[in-house]
């Protein structure tokens, strides 16, 4: 039953450090501060409990339940939130992932989306990343109900895979999150252009977190975080620094731009479809 047609979303944009139990604390306290401005769903970056980079996941992975699941799951619960959990090194069968953990307002485990799409780039001069030398890819689609919509969960390259956001929304999915950490490369190139596509495609609210910009570190972020409407504006947006931004998720207005431009009955079932193999 959906007790109100507006959701109010929160999304943190955490500094991370080299010290977990710092990144834990900033991610409650954030969160907190989240819940206390209204927010009902609350989403944290891409590996905010650990430095982004190959050197680091071995070190950082924690199984999951672990200690940063259970932060977690105390602050959704203390807040009474839905909280995308970001993303974390996860270990698992000798293996490690790129895990987001979500977690309801009793504090239960909704959904763990393990990052499908390895982020493996090589632009000459700019930028070499190939987190295939230590993770492993997910292997399924990761949705989740609250009260007030659907939402279709990725990890950071996942947005670039228009397939993934199309089956979301053909799922019944209203609003996208994409906890994420593109760098000073990929970041004022396609970061904001990705999150327009995605949610004007597909007639979705897309939010996306990034951690804060740190330029000490081997990896930089981007930063600006934001909330791109189904009109595809830009609604929220934060700058480089630590932040929390807020957004109101309207699914009136997402009924309206879709009975205005009516593509979900207008597409050409015979000639094209775009289908899941695995359901999550």
């Amino acid at each position: 039953m959906i007790l109100s047609t507006t959701l109010h979303l929160a999304v943190v944009q955490l500094r991370v450090s080299k010290i977990k139990a710092d990144n834990l604390g900033r991610a409650q306290k954030l969160v907190k501060e989240a819940a206390g401005q209204g927010a009902k769903v609350v989403v944290l970056p891409e590996c905010f409990n650990s430095p982004y980079g190959t050197g680091f996941f071995a070190e950082y992975a924690e199984k999951i339940p672990g200690e940063s699941t259970r932060v977690l799951s105390e602050a959704a619960r203390d807040c009474g939130v839905y909280l995308v959990g970001g993303s974390i090194p996860e270990k698992d069968g000798g293996k490690l992932y790129n895990t987001c953990s979500v977690f309801g307002p009793d504090g239960k485990l909704l959904v763990k989306h393990r990052k499908i799409h390895l982020f493996d780039i090589d632009v000459p001069g700019k930028i070499r990343f190939q987190e295939s030398e230590t993770l492993s890819p997910g292997n399924r689609l990761s949705m989740f109900e609250t009260p007030f919509c659907k939402v279709g969960v990725g990890i950071c390259y996942d947005i670039r895979f228009a397939e993934l956001a199309h089956i979301y929304a053909k799922k019944g999915c209203q609003l996208l999150v994409y906890p994420g950490a593109f760098n000073m490369t990929t970041g004022p190139a396609h970061w904001e252009l990705l999150q327009r596509g995605r949610a004007v495609d597909n007639q979705v609210y897309v939010a996306t977190a990034s951690p804060a910009r740190d330029e000490s570190a081997s990896y930089v972020a981007w930063g600006h975080s934001s909330v791109v409407n189904p009109w595809g504006e830009v609604i929220s947006k934060a700058g480089p620094e630590e932040s929390v931004v807020y957004a109101d998720i309207d699914l009136q207005y997402l009924a309206d731009v879709r009975q205005q431009i009516p593509i979900t009955t207008q597409r050409r079932n015979d000639l094209y479809s775009v289908n899941s193999v695995q359901e999550g």
